[in-house]
Order: C-alpha cells, then structure tokens, then sequence
C-alpha cells in the first residue's frame, strides 16, 4: 500500500486528504500520526507555492516518503493582495482570527462595495523523494464584506462572500463550503494527479 504524509496537524484538513486518497488504496498520516514529533517547518517564503514546497520538502527529506503541504490564506485586491502568506498572522500575533478581520475591515473602511474582490488561494506542494515538487493551485473567488456574519468556518470566513452566493463562507454549512472552496479546488487538481499515480 502506497504511503503519503499529510505536513498538517489540523484534523480539519486530513478528513479531506483521507476521502480523496483512501479509495485510491493510498493510506495517508498526518503529523499527529508519526512516531516521532516533527518540530514546525518555518514559513520564510514570499509565496504560497514557496512555504508549501519548504513544508513538504523539508519532511521528505527526513521521513524519504511522499509528502503533501498545503499553505493557503486570502488575497484582497484594494490592500494589494494582502494579507497573502500572513493571513494566519496578519494583525501580528499568530491566528488570531478576530484581530486579523478587525484590521482587514479597518483598512477596507472606504473601499467601495465594486472594489472589494479578494480570492481565498490554497497551494498543495506534493514532494517525492529524488523528484522535482509539484504543485496544484485553487482559488476560490469572491468579496470582502463591511462586517462579519455567521459562526461556521474560521479564519476570514465570516467577512468573504463568494462569488455568486448571498452567504458568506461562515453562513454556509460545511457541505456548501467544501463544494466551492479553494481547498477543494486544489484537491480536484490533485486528484487528476493521483489517478495516474
């Protein structure tokens, strides 16, 4: 049976690596699974593809098996695409997801409704040994909303309308979000890639 290690600890996450893997008879572990603890992987890069690729590649090298990273975070036009690779620490401390809405709508206070496109982007870095690293990229487009609405989901969820829906990310049930979220997306691509492993 082919192995894949997953460079997350979010439970979150793996339930969607193990429905797209599993039937494929790949078994996949997170790094909550392995036998000896893997300390964090520093995220220096400037992009997504970047951090991604270090996650992966820093554990293939150590562990010799296939690895898969995600990074992922929201772009927002009006602000230049931040907060991009510091989504997670956008408003300085680390995944405090209130604070950084809060500085997302403080700067956003005078950007009109027809300016307000951003785009949640997820990057999967898939890292073999001895192969040059792959990566699959979803984005899934949308706007920034004036204030925060609905209690699902996390991060920036509750402040991003996707395109076409009247719900935002944290109004939808996580049924409606998994179909159209830049994970997904990324995930699709990945399975093209898993179909002819």
């Amino acid at each position: 049976m082919k192995q894949l290690i997953i460079a997350t600890k979010n439970q979150g996450k793996m339930q969607d690596f193990k429905r797209l893997f599993e039937p494929h008879g790949i078994k996949v572990s997170s790094l909550l699974d392995l036998s000896e603890p893997i300390e964090d992987v520093e995220e220096t890069g400037a992009t997504f593809e970047e951090n991604a690729a270090l996650k992966a590649e820093v554990i293939c090298e150590r562990l010799q098996i296939p690895v898969i990273a995600d990074d992922s975070g929201i772009e927002i036009d009006a602000l230049n695409g931040e907060p991009g690779v510091y989504s997670a620490r956008y408003a300085g401390t680390d995944k405090d997801d209130q604070a950084n809405i809060e500085k997302v709508l403080d700067k956003m206070k005078t950007v009109p409704p027809s300016e307000r496109t951003a785009r949640f982007v997820c990057v999967l870095a898939v890292a073999q040994p001895g192969q040059a690293t792959i990566f699959k990229r979803g984005e899934c487009e949308g706007t920034i909303a004036d204030q925060p609405t609905g209690t699902n989901g996390f991060g920036y969820d509750p402040i991003f309308y996707p395109v076409d829906s009247s719900l935002t990310m944290a109004e939808m049930t996580p049924e409606q979000k998994n179909e159209i979220s830049h994970r997904r997306k990324a995930l699709d691509q990945l399975k093209n890639w898993v179909n002819q492993l």
